[in-house]
């Protein structure tokens, strides 16, 4: 389980400027840039209208996820899939990663006291655990946990070291999450960045964020 800071009004106003709208069912930041503001927030599996939500682990951060969508265009995704069924110990370890997505989604209902939600029982997200649908939930929940949970996730995240690197010099010796973002800031606007969906916890807007419908069905 990976430890989830407090949503403070502060990440609260630097996620609705990355989204375009105010955030739904935030539980809090589960991962950060390293210019502070946050670049995944956990959410809660049903939003305040009554929506199932299957994406506990949810990219925000605009700058990774137009890279990550790169990442997909290229392929990747196919290739992802393909090792699955050649690679046992590699399935194994996806299938693992999908029932770590649950447990977590589970103990933070748990913990906010929601009910059940069965529209998206056994579903975590990505395609997890048979498929590769979503690197952005797939690099989202290994950014969320950490290295060794999710093989896919980590991959992705690996691809992305470079970017990360060169932002976390960048931003070395400052920490400022109020200074206006760069294009090369993981929490800067950057249009085209994710997939949109019309159930997404914090935006309609177009190339704001992940979609969620294909992962319900």
């Amino acid at each position: 389980m990976t430890r989830i800071e407090p949503f403070t009004d502060q990440d609260r106003s630097a996620v609705a400027d990355q989204l375009g709208r105010e955030p739904r069912a935030v539980v809090g930041v589960a991962w950060r840039c390293s210019c502070g503001r946050p670049g995944v927030i956990a959410t809660l599996p049903r939003l305040p209208g009554g929506s199932p939500f299957p994406t506990t682990y949810y990219l925000t951060c605009p700058a990774l996820a137009s890279r990550i969508g790169t990442i997909e265009a290229s392929g990747e995704m196919a290739r992802m899939a393909a090792r699955l069924g050649t690679d046992p110990a590699l399935a194994e370890s996806y299938r693992r990663a999908h029932l770590a997505y649950l447990a977590d989604r589970a103990h933070f209902a748990e913990q906010a006291g929601l009910a059940p939600v069965p529209e998206i029982e056994g579903i975590s997200a990505g395609g997890m655990p048979t498929r590769v649908k979503c690197l952005h939930a797939l690099a989202a929940h290994a950014l969320a946990v950490g290295p060794g949970v999710n093989p896919f996730g980590d991959e992705v995240v690996a691809i992305l070291a470079p970017f990360l690197e060169r932002h976390r010099a960048a931003t070395a010796d400052t920490h400022d999450t109020s200074a206006t973002p760069t294009a090369e800031d993981p929490g800067a606007e950057n249009a085209g960045a994710e997939k949109t969906g019309a159930e997404n916890p914090a935006s309609t807007r177009t190339g704001a964020a992940q979609s969620t419908d294909e992962e319900i069905r």
